[in-house]
């Protein structure tokens, strides 16, 4: 099972590597620039804690590489229970914080477990289709739903964590599609989510928390209440536009330090970076995450197996879906869901299973040669 040969190194995906430490680097940087101190305020240690996790996530990432990831797909059943778990416990023992609950402690350390909990969900259900035959029929694509998909998109609506539930539909679909569906099947798939869409609308609507609902009404209206509800999407929009072209800087930006931009190390970072380094600095960003994005979809083309290509998908996938989503509603584009932005916003957990996820795709990358197990 644990395996270091000259083939692995010679097959390593430096490039995706590389990409992501310097991704995490420029994040750690706009980090220290948001949350820098000003006149009698203290020293902020947000960006040495992220710089803690990215070491361990770095180790971590290469303890990940050294495995086999078809070992992933033999436990993949053991780590779904284990994640299902701990969802329940977070609403057992759970922190609450920020009106949800999705923490657990363990001692003076917090962690999300609904962060773990997406990874778990690709490996089962990239185990699970490729033991199913495409293309796969009616029986099988509900058989896939209420096995898989239903309990942790239930558990994870209640706690509520709006963007994970999100990313966990978003990932069936995408991982469904690309296993492959009957056409009759593909047709009834559509026929059934048009004709459930308002009234699954509306309990969707009656299931949210009142700040849910806000960033809702906030996304369609930001002028409705511009110091209550809309204040997040106008503060950020008002960021990004002010840095122009070439931006204002490195440690120029004032509308993070000086506490204009709510959640500026977090889910607004994108907004912070723009601001320093403007519309140059963020296409050159954004052409970081295409590369990232272009060689996990490489891999998928590359990967020796069926369980291989479904799982390297579903990682890309939920990056673009994250990248997405957080760059969009930094814009306006798209309305707050809590998404961070994948190895630049603050968040330990976060950060730790991203290196988690990029481990298994440089893993499924560099056995593209190997014999099957």
């Amino acid at each position: 099972m644990f395996k270091i040969d000259r083939r692995l190194i010679k097959n390593f995906d430096w490039v995706t590597l590389a990409v992501t430490v310097l991704i995490s680097l420029i994040g750690i940087l706009t980090i220290y620039s948001a949350t820098r101190p000003l006149a009698a305020e203290g020293h902020s240690s947000f960006y040495i804690k992220q710089a803690v996790w990215l070491v361990l996530g770095l180790i971590t990432l290469f303890f990940i590489v050294s495995f086999d990831y078809i070992w992933l797909s033999r436990f993949a059943m053991v780590f779904y229970i284990a994640g299902i778990l701990l969802l329940i416990a977070v609403f057992i023992t759970g922190r609450v914080g920020m009106g949800a609950q999705r923490w657990l402690s363990l001692g003076p350390l917090s962690f999300q477990p609904s962060e773990f909990f997406k990874l778990i969900y690709i490996i089962m259900l990239s185990h699970y289709l490729s033991l199913v035959k495409p293309p796969l029929d009616t029986f099988a694509l509900f058989r896939t739903f209420f096995t898989i998909v239903f309990l942790p998109f239930i558990l994870l609506i209640k706690q509520p964590d709006l963007g994970t539930g999100i990313i966990v539909i978003a990932l069936f679909i995408s991982l469904l599609f690309a296993r492959g569906l009957q056409r009759k099947v593909t047709v009834l798939f559509v026929i059934i989510g048009l004709i459930s869409l308002p009234f699954l609308g509306n309990i969707f609507w009656h299931g949210l928390k009142d700040y849910q609902k806000s960033r809702l009404v906030a996304f369609i209206e930001p002028e409705i209440d511009p110091t209550g509800i809309g204040y997040h999407l106008n503060q950020s929009k008002i960021t990004v536009g002010s840095g122009k072209f070439f931006g204002k800087g490195y440690m120029q930006g004032t509308q993070g330090p000086f506490r204009f931009l709510p959640e500026k190390h977090t889910d607004f970072i994108f907004a912070v970076f723009a601001e320093e380094w403007g519309f140059f600095g963020s296409l050159m960003l954004l052409i970081l995450y295409l590369i990232l994005i272009v060689r996990g979809l490489d891999t998928v083309s590359k990967a020796k197996d069926d369980f291989g290509r479904l799982l390297a998908l579903g990682i890309t996938t939920m990056f673009f879906i994250y990248f997405f989503v957080n760059v969009g509603m930094t814009l306006g584009l798209m309305p707050v869901v809590g998404i961070p932005l994948p190895f630049m916003s603050y968040g330990g957990t976060a950060l730790l299973s991203n290196m988690v996820a990029v481990g298994i795709l440089i893993s499924i990358r560099t056995r593209r040669f190997e014999l099957f197990h």
